[in-house]
Formats: structure tokens, C-alpha cells, sequence
């Protein structure tokens, strides 16, 4: 899969991912809940769609806060893989 040049990422960000930064070949973006129980509901309602794609999330949680970064280890930085399963979160999370 094609890595994708900083100035394409940065133009996909701003035209379609609200509050996704990039930096160092990887996207990523944090989520805030109320509880613990909603962060965490919101990793295992994400787990299955990542698994689905085989692409899987570099992520953290502490207590009510997410922090989920994406890059495509393989290919060496952020593929349409990336930007696709950044799309489902982002829709997940609109959700909550």
C-alpha cells in the first residue's frame, strides 16, 4: 500500500478528519467520555472494525480519555488504510 506524502495527509486532514494531527508518518487524535465504562465501551466497539480491515490502532486509555494514533507499520507511514479506519472511529465516536 502507497505511503502517502506529508502534504497529501495534511490535505485529507483538513478536508476530512475534524481534530486528527499529523506528525512523525503516524495520525492521531484524542477522545474524552464522561467515565471510564464510555472510553472503554468506545475501544471495543472499535476493536471489531479494526480487526475487520486488519489494521490495527496504536492506542492508550486512562480513565475517561482515549488516545489512538494510526499508521501503517508495513508500508512505513499513513496509507488510505489509515484515513478509512480513522473515518470509522471518528464515526463511532459521533455516536456516543
Amino acid at each position: 500500500m502507497k505511503t502517502l506524502t506529508e502534504q497529501e495527509v495534511t490535505i485529507f486532514l483538513k478536508e476530512n478528519l475534524k481534530d486528527w494531527t499529523f506528525e512523525n508518518n503516524t495520525i492521531y487524535k484524542d477522545f474524552k467520555f464522561k467515565t471510564f465504562v464510555e472510553a472503554f465501551s468506545f475501544m471495543t466497539a472499535i476493536a471489531p472494525e479494526a480487526e475487520k480491515m486488519n489494521h490495527h490502532p496504536d492506542w492508550s486509555n486512562s480513565y475517561n480519555k482515549v488516545h489512538i494514533s494510526l499508521t501503517n507499520h508495513e508500508a512505513g507511514g499513513v496509507t488510505q488504510l489509515d484515513f478509512k479506519l480513522a473515518e470509522i472511529i471518528d464515526l463511532i465516536y459521533s455516536r456516543k
